[in-house]
């Protein structure tokens, strides 16, 4: 606890000159005891640890299943087929992965690279990395903070400390300072420096105290290692499915085994046709054409200035219903900006230009190349004067200034002398009731008028209005003087010109966003280190808060019980002065109710709440390397709106794996169910495992993919978000996929039985010839593939129609069936492939034949759609 101590205490401690700084041998020495100034990230996973990660999966413990039994049966070609499947599944998800944290190093990058320190008695600039405690820093406006640091000189020195607490203006720094009470909050130790804040204005030195993981930035992100893994909804509802679809695999192969034994078939087949059932039953490449949905959906997000981390955390997004936005820098763009001006009368041209020439001046903030340096509020001063023509490096040049008064904190004011003709003027610029009192006059309406009471009221009353809408307000002054005056004369018998309101705006885009966000049921809320009226205003600028009671500071969640907070939190839309165990506290409270709860920010007091939200989004630019390693996605932009897009994108990414998910359950059902059936009633098999595998992993594969990169429905942003505990069946999904499966395993068995009477026989019949059964199987293989893929036309949207969303809109979908198509067709024309697959081509009346049945569970869905939104139509209009 540094800041409880003198200066004097400190530097004995350290064992530490301030005057010499620490010899390069004995920095060295330290060095090798404290180790580099750098953050400790988690070690990198092996390639290999990647690869069996993505292997604990239900779904892919079946796979493999299947596959042992193959190779016992001695199907080794679909063996290696179920397994290329695994592999490719897994090498996806390796390859997302490295490339997403390849990402992310790029971003991590040192916040303050090069520090200034006292060693051997002379002032060198060495890398941040190189630092030790004891080694004493020079600070100086500009600069970030390389460790934590005891102040032990200061000059009107001020720190931005947004990143570490929330507090969007500077806070002032007092090496003298001792803070006795352990528990004094970060924000209020005055008398220390903390590692990745920024000196904004003044200078000082201080004796390095903490480095990397001893300093505040680095007690953060070791908690966030402490935290457990969580599986995203998405993650949940395949492992749900590939449980249920193991139990059912299995359930399929005790059931053959059993009707087989009744039956008296011989083991061996048995066998073959629980394999046939097994595979009929799972969708083989159901994890690898997730993976691959998924892998694009992060694609698209990257050029959109999201980089996701996790493949999973994409579709997270598409249910989030709560975003919890840190406000500096994130909902506002971080940079103190003048929004209003007041002088009397207020429009009066030339007291207005008088006034702002007085603030320009009057500061030391500068402009070059667009880019600024010095104390945010001097910034936004300097910027104005810019706008309306007044150039500082213009103005320093006429008016060149020959003395100051410093800013002090207890006067809370600053003065220049600056040359003007004819003499020098006194520039002043401060906290409005001090200018008051200090001054005898005023300007108004171009004239100089005593400064009366009622003058004074009126001034007062326009600060108060601009207060209350959490302006800081800032007033100037000036006197002019035919001889030079110094310092301590300069804040005399001033003459008042009016004052300004200043904030912290939101970005411009942000509204529009965050009106999105409630029109897709999405509630904002804001959850910030600043002050209560700051904040609110700021949120009811944004549309997120309406007024004070929808706001709650920490202090107010310290005196309530969990019960009480929980109570009340639905009804809070803005958080202020609260500290990062208060936004943890925010976050677990939120999601204990149910909600997915997205956390945005930036800074290394928000990483904690990002790392316990469902889905934890930093800054790129902004973000410290502990946000971004404690998020799930980062913002490459910086920019709230990116963030909707995000959404937008994970609502249509789970609608598309959704889609696919259901398509491959029907197409795989009516597998079953042409197998099944079959077996019940004594036929021979329609197809061979073989046959089936091709269908699957081949023909499938293709539209399945293209449902997964589908454009979605325009109006997705328009409906609620969807509640993380429903099932992928929801909404008579299950009902269509079985009626699906149904039709198409009807049809399989339909063709099927057309092929065999075209030689005389029927589906009873025992001894049917090879060349019968080959030709039948064929029309049975043709119809089931092109069923299915005519099929996946309709499942693009399950209210809408192919021609409302458009036949053409998917152009990948269009050419995944004909390419599907293709391929059937090659497999039975070629030779060699229709010897493995033992089947033979068709007739030209056969192939009418086929392709007819295979359009019928496209037509009876469309005419299902047709009818379901007419009967919707009267509900609406109710």
């Amino acid at each position: 606890m540094w800041f409880s101590e003198t200066r004097e205490a400190v530097l004995e401690k350290l064992n530490v000159d301030p005057a010499k700084g620490l010899s390069a041998e004995e920095a060295a020495a330290r060095r090798e005891q404290h180790g580099p100034n750098q953050l400790k990230g988690k070690p990198k996973k092996s390639v290999a640890a990647l690869f069996f990660a993505q292997l604990k999966d239900m779904l892919i413990y079946v796979l493999l299943g299947a596959a042992v039994v193959t190779l016992i049966v001695g199907e080794y070609m679909d063996a290696v087929i179920i397994l290329a499947v695994v592999l490719l599944n897994a090498a996806i998800g390796v390859f997302q992965e490295q490339k997403a944290e390849k990402a992310i190093e790029a971003l991590q990058q040192m916040t303050a690279p090069r520090s200034l320190v006292r060693r051997d008695g002379a002032v060198k600039e060495i890398d941040s990395v190189n630092l030790v405690p004891g080694d004493v820093v020079i600070l100086d406006a500009g600069r970030f903070i390389p460790a934590d640091v005891r102040l032990l000189d200061s000059a009107n020195l001020q720190i931005e400390e947004s990143a570490l607490t929330g507090e969007s203006v500077p806070s002032d720094k007092h090496a003298e300072a001792v803070h006795e009470h352990p528990k004094t909050p970060v924000g209020d130790r005055s008398n220390m420096a903390f590692m990745s804040t920024l000196v904004t204005y003044g200078r000082g030195e201080g004796v390095v105290v903490g480095t990397a993981m001893d300093t505040e930035m680095g007690k953060i992100a070791q908690a966030l290692d402490t935290d457990e893994q969580k599986l995203t909804p998405l993650q949940q509802k395949l492992e749900e499915l590939g449980r249920f679809l193991g139990y059912i695999a299995i359930g399929v192969c005790v059931l053959i085994f059993v009707i087989g034994l009744i039956q008296g078939r011989e083991l061996f087949e048995l066998f073959l046709t629980a394999i046939s059932l097994a595979v009929a039953a799972i969708p083989e490449g159901l994890p690898a054409i997730v993976a691959i949905v998924l892998s694009l959906g992060v694609t698209r997000m990257s050029k959109i200035n999201a980089i996701v981390k996790k493949l999973p955390a994409v579709e997270t997004l598409g249910s989030v219903n709560i975003i919890c936005s840190d406000k500096t820098g994130t909902l506002t763009q971080n940079k103190m900006t003048v929004v209003k001006r007041y002088s009397i009368p207020e429009a009066h041209p030339e007291t207005q230009q008088d006034m702002l020439r007085a603030f320009v001046l009057c500061s030391d903030a500068s402009i070059h190349d667009g880019e600024a340096t010095g104390d945010p509020t001097e910034i936004a001063l300097v910027y104005e004067g810019e706008e309306q023509g007044l150039s500082k490096r213009n103005l320093e040049t006429e008016f060149k200034r020959v003395s100051e008064r410093p800013f002090d904190s207890d006067r809370k004011l600053m003065s220049t002398l600056n040359t003007v003709p004819g003499g020098f003027r006194v520039h002043t610029k401060g906290a409005i009731d001090q200018l008051l009192r200090i001054s005898t006059s005023a300007r108004v309406g171009g004239e100089t008028v005593p400064m009366t009471e009622a003058l004074k009221q009126q001034y007062l009353q326009a600060a108060e209005e601009m207060s209350d809408q959490a302006l800081r307000v800032l007033a100037a002054a000036f006197k002019d003087s035919p001889s030079r005056v110094e310092p301590q004369d300069m804040e005399q018998d001033l003459t008042f010109l009016g004052f300004v309101g200043m904030i912290d705006p939101p970005r411009t885009e942000v509204k529009d966003s965050i009106r999105e966000a409630k029109m897709a049921g999405i509630t904002p809320v804001m959850i910030t280190g600043d002050h209560k009226n700051t904040a609110v205003a700021i949120a009811r600028e944004l549309d997120i808060a309406k007024d004070l009671s929808q706001s709650m500071t920490g202090a107010e969640i310290d005196e309530l019980s969990e019960e009480q907070f929980a109570s009340r939190i639905k009804d809070v839309r803005v958080f202020a002065r609260v500290s990062p165990e208060h936004k943890v506290k925010i976050v677990k409270a939120l999601r204990a109710q149910g909600n997915i709860v997205s956390m945005t920010g930036d800074g290394v007091n928000d990483a904690p709440s990002l790392k316990n939200a469902d889905i934890g989004v930093a800054m790129g630019i902004t973000g410290t390397d502990v946000s971004k390693g404690a998020s799930d996605m980062i913002l490459t932009d910086d920019n709230f709106t990116t963030i909707v897009h995000a959404i937008r994108e994970g609502r249509n990414i789970y609608g598309n794996i959704r889609k696919t998910v259901t398509f491959l359950l029907s197409c795989n059902f009516g597998e079953v169910v042409a197998i099944l059936a079959s077996i019940l009633f004594f036929w021979p098999l329609p197809l061979l495992a073989t046959q089936i595998l091709w269908i699957n992993l081949v023909t499938d594969t293709l539209p399945a993919i293209a449902l997964g990169i589908d454009p979605g429905e325009k109006d997705i942003m328009k409906k609620k978000p969807r509640d993380p505990k429903e099932s992928f069946f929801a909404g008579g999904a299950a009902v269509n996929a079985v009626l699906g499966g149904l039709l198409i395993g009807s049809l399989t068995l339909l063709a099927f039985y057309l092929g065999l009477r075209e030689f005389g026989y029927s589906l009873g019949d025992s001894d049917i010839p090879d060349d019968a059964m080959t030709y039948a199987r064929t029309m049975a293989f043709v119809v089931l593939a092109a069923s299915q893929l005519f099929y996946a036309f309709t499942k693009r949207s399950a209210t809408k129609s192919i021609f409302q969303i458009g036949v053409f809109s998917n152009k990948y979908l269009v050419g995944a069936v004909l390419t599907g198509l293709v391929l059937q067709f090659i497999s039975i024309s070629v030779p060699v492939l229709a010897a493995a697959f033992k089947v033979q081509n068709l007739s030209l009346s056969d192939w009418g034949l086929v392709i007819g049945l295979a359009l019928i569970p496209l037509i009876i869905n469309e005419i299902i759609k047709l009818v379901t939104r007419q009967i919707r139509k009267p509900e609406r209009a109710a």
